[in-house]
């Protein structure tokens, strides 16, 4: 294990971890009132050291490491050339006769015409269309692709490509560069990448854009779920943030939005916290990148029969949903599974802490701030990341279920790359649970939207979910 010590002597530096005061003790959980879940079918759990990338691994193949670490190189290598990047996002099943393939192409041109470089997933439906446009204009277009275990196309209007076989090395190469966020209708896979940027732009790690929504009915449900629910419900969402996002109607609105957007460079420099944490220039933020994955899979070595748990940070000690989450963790350390968490305060606390009181096995796996831990009392083991989507890889990679209470942008985030992942065959169809119909319902209401008005996703696609108002019905689940 060179590289690990390596790692340690080099490139990451012990953190220095600061717990947080232990709240005053709680009273007995409130338990929601139970109603019918919605179950998903043909559940397979995963085998032992599965990863996201879709392949059962030894965490301490070193030839894993280096093939994601190529991914980087060339990713960074390859958009280098461009300059006044738009990153246009949608669906690859609207088909060429439907409106808001339409109106992608009419943006693609406009974008093409005035001098900006039109970058898309490569594929079909919306990414062909925002292509043909540009390409028809003259313009710059470039389509980022991934390896799927079915046929992924590149359409015929891209001009330079690069292919993936990560979805997270994928999406860094989708979002780094733009200057600008263009979203059409999509599935799972464009609420994922929708989420992934307004969460990393609220956390720092991106720098702040243009985020234009194209098509009011489709976007309209999401804003108000994030409004009444993210925001108003568990307060995890800022008003002012959602503020922010410019709801269009036609390309030509579109355009209008985002035709100021100034060219940030393309050298990847000093553009992120991210950035900030890993000076010295993207060759030495490759090599923090490879330490972070080599510690993060030997971290994972350690781990067993491991239940993951999403939820926000705000809710409070004695909340309803902070007891919930307690007595989840309490049941799990109890039926004999390990407890993984963001490592921080609200929902991730509480689960820890029931696990912990109960003699289980409690992980964190937290975001390094300024090379500090900042972690809750309750853990028995914890890892701290300077990247964001490494932390993300790991701390999806292991689980036996994955846990969702309610949230905002990084619990969504989290919800849908899994939803995404499991969609596209790229992980195993692992029960995702989400906990609280009061908060989850609108959800649920909207993925029969996708699937009845837009054709966005499958029938089976809207089962991927399971819902449920009591702890002892997660482990029906799990069991």
């Amino acid at each position: 294990m060179w590289l690990t010590k390596l790692n340690n002597k080099i490139f990451m530096p012990k953190a220095k971890i600061k717990k947080t005061t232990a709240p005053p003790p709680i009273s007995e959980p409130i338990i929601l009132s139970p109603t019918n879940p919605v179950v998903s079918t043909n559940r397979i759990l995963p085998p032992e050291n599965f990863t996201t990338a879709g392949e059962v691994v030894n965490f301490r193949d070193s030839w894993r490491i280096f093939k994601i670490i190529s991914e980087f190189i060339d990713g960074y290598d390859f958009l280098k050339q461009f300059k006044r990047e738009v990153t246009i996002l949608g669906s690859a099943r609207l088909p060429k006769n439907d409106h808001y393939y339409k109106e992608a192409e009419e943006l693609g041109y406009l974008l093409g015409k005035n001098g900006f470089t039109t970058i898309t997933g490569g594929g079909p439906g919306i990414m062909e269309a925002a292509n043909k446009g540009a390409f028809e204009s003259g313009g710059e277009t470039v389509g980022i692709n991934i390896q799927l275990p079915f046929e992924q196309r590149i359409n015929p209007y891209v001009k330079h490509s690069v292919g993936f076989y990560y979805f997270f090395t994928r999406k860094v190469m989708l979002t780094s560069p733009a200057n600008a966020f263009v979203f059409f209708p999509g599935g799972f896979g464009t609420l994922d990448e929708f989420f992934e940027v307004v969460d990393y732009m609220e956390l720092g790690y991106m720098p702040k854009s243009p985020i234009v929504l194209v098509g009011r009915t489709f976007w309209d449900p999401i804003i108000k779920f994030l409004r009444e629910n993210s925001s108003n419900l568990v307060h995890s969402v800022s008003q002012e943030i959602v503020d922010t996002w410019k709801v269009a109607h036609t390309a030509q609105e579109a355009f209008e939005f985002i035709k100021d957007a100034q060219d940030r460079g393309n050298d990847f420099e000093d553009q992120t916290q991210e950035d900030i944490q890993a000076k010295g220039g993207p060759d030495w933020r490759v090599f923090r990148i490879m330490a972070e994955l080599v510690d993060g899979f030997e971290f994972l070595t350690k781990i067993h029969n491991d239940v993951t748990i999403f939820g926000t940070k705000s809710i409070l000690p004695g909340s309803s949903y902070y007891n919930a989450a307690q007595e989840t963790g309490r049941l799990l350390a109890q039926n004999g599974f390990t407890v993984i968490t963001g490592g921080g305060p609200g929902t991730m606390e509480a689960a820890n802490k029931g696990a912990f009181e109960a003699g289980g096995e409690s992980v964190g796996m937290n975001i390094l701030r300024e090379s500090n831990i900042h972690v809750n009392n309750y853990l028995t083991k914890t890892i701290g990341f300077s990247f964001p989507f490494v932390r993300k890889l790991i701390i999806t990679s292991p689980a036996k279920a994955f846990i969702f209470f309610p949230g905002g942008f990084g619990t969504l985030h989290q919800l849908f790359e899994l939803l995404t992942l499991q969609e596209t065959g790229k992980m195993p169809l692992v029960p995702v649970i989400l906990f609280g119909r009061d908060f989850w319902h609108p959800m649920i209401e909207y993925f029969r939207m996708l699937y009845g008005n837009f054709k966005t996703i499958s029938m089976v696609d809207q089962k991927l979910v399971n819902v449920v108002d009591s702890p002892e019905e997660i482990l029906k689940f799990i069991k």
